[in-house]
């Protein structure tokens, strides 16, 4: 019986494997940072299950609000892991990170948001700005301007176009013509100070300010840049005409806060910023507005009292306060009443106090401004040294931390004397 042939084994052939590589982005990564990785695509999975970008956003929002920048950091940054070309949460990440002053990260979700969307969306523009010196910087808010003049031209046309039909809804993002003002007034001082030494830099400066009060003629922050303009081309008394003009626009709202804290939006929006205030003093005390200063640096103090240079300041203006009454009693001859005794004395008295808490808050925050250290040194030395005991005692939280010199430099820029 013949034996039976065996079979041939028929090689099946192998199935496409149609599934994604998701390790394909991994090569060249070690062990820890794949599992990092991993781990990471993992949670945006269950975080865009669980939670949707409109949400996510509303809790970073109510975490703005709250001035909890760290958890709204962490919801925005969820959010755009969810969606990565979502113009809003990138807007408000990069305005979180700006807030807790990681520039870099800021910068670049910024840029991102410039790649998606280079024709909408000003606000970008301005923060790129603020994180940009000299030419650079003028660049960002010249386009910032360019994306803000061509939404508020549509938005006209728009107007136009429904005139008689239903009434066009204000759109919250649109720029104002106050914004218009102020990113030509950021490109103004960028030619006071940073480009101060380019060719035509004061006449781009005189410029650009009047530009910025041709779009918002009632700009505190216009007027005193158009007064630090006139001060800087020795034209004083036309400068302090511009200053005090701006000035006051907001003091009476600051003082109404000051007071009850019952202030409308738009009124709230008139007081400008910490710094421009500090900067608003400077220039009071070099127009001889003594009293006017005194008002403004109360109510910085009252805001914060932590901020060296507004201590300074405080006591620098009432010593010079002094000194003009000692001037005048000179000129006028005579002796000086117990009215004018007491005053002076109340004054002097004030420089000291003002002097000594700039000093001590100098030590304590580290401040590097060894100038104004000097001249607050020079200034008590003038008038009997610093005071002692408990009066002089100012407030700084046990668990300060001092902000870095870059921050400290924005701050406690010192005043020329």
């Amino acid at each position: 019986m013949g034996g039976q042939g065996k079979s041939k084994k028929k090689t099946k052939p192998r199935r496409k494997d149609n599934r994604p590589n998701n390790d394909a982005g991994l090569v060249g990564l070690s062990p820890q940072e794949r599992m990092q990785v991993r781990m990471h695509e993992k949670a945006k999975k269950k975080t865009a299950a669980k939670y949707s970008v409109e949400q996510l956003l509303e809790k970073t929002e109510e975490c703005m609000n709250s001035f909890d920048f760290e958890m709204a950091g962490l919801y925005c940054q969820r959010a755009v892991d969810v969606e990565s070309t979502n113009l809003q949460a990138l807007d408000m990440l990069g305005h979180i990170s700006s807030e807790l002053g990681d520039t870099k990260k800021a910068q670049e979700v910024f840029l991102r948001a410039v790649e998606l969307s280079p024709d909408v969306g000003h606000s970008k523009y301005m923060y790129l700005g603020q994180l940009h010196t000299g030419q650079e910087a003028v660049d960002y808010y010249t386009k910032g301007i360019q994306v803000m003049l061509s939404a508020l031209d549509k938005q006209a046309q728009t107007t136009a176009q429904a005139r008689g039909a239903t009434p066009v809804d204000e759109d919250p993002e649109l720029p104002t013509m106050k914004d218009v003002s102020m990113a030509y007034c950021s490109i103004a001082e960028l030619y006071l100070t940073d480009l101060c030494m380019e060719e035509g830099a004061a006449n781009k400066c005189s410029e650009f300010i009047e530009r910025a009060l041709q779009y918002y003629p009632g700009n505190p922050e216009g007027l005193q840049l158009k007064a630090s303009y006139l001060f800087s081309t020795e034209k004083n008394q036309e400068g302090k005409e511009y200053l005090l003009k701006s000035v006051r626009l907001w003091l009476p709202a600051q003082k109404q806060t000051e007071a009850s804290s019952s202030l409308e939006d738009e009124e709230q929006n008139q007081i400008p910023p910490y710094e421009s205030r500090i900067t608003t003093a400077k220039l009071l005390i070099e127009g001889e507005e003594y009293e006017l200063a005194v008002e403004v640096l109360e109510g910085l103090l009252e805001e914060d009292d932590e901020v060296v240079q507004v201590w300074y300041l405080s006591g620098w203006v009432c010593y010079l306060q002094l000194e003009r009454a000692k001037e005048q009693q000179e000129r006028e001859g005579g002796t000086l009443t117990e009215v004018e005794e007491e005053e002076r004395s109340a004054l002097k008295e004030a420089a000291r106090l003002h002097l000594t808490n700039a000093k001590k808050l100098h030590s304590k925050l580290r401040c590097d401004d060894q100038p104004m250290l000097e001249h607050v040194e020079q200034l008590l030395g003038e008038l009997g040294g610093e005071l002692e005991g408990e009066e002089s005692e100012v407030g700084v939280d046990d668990d300060y931390e001092p902000v870095s010199d870059e921050e400290e430099a924005k701050e406690d820029t010192p005043m020329e004397h």
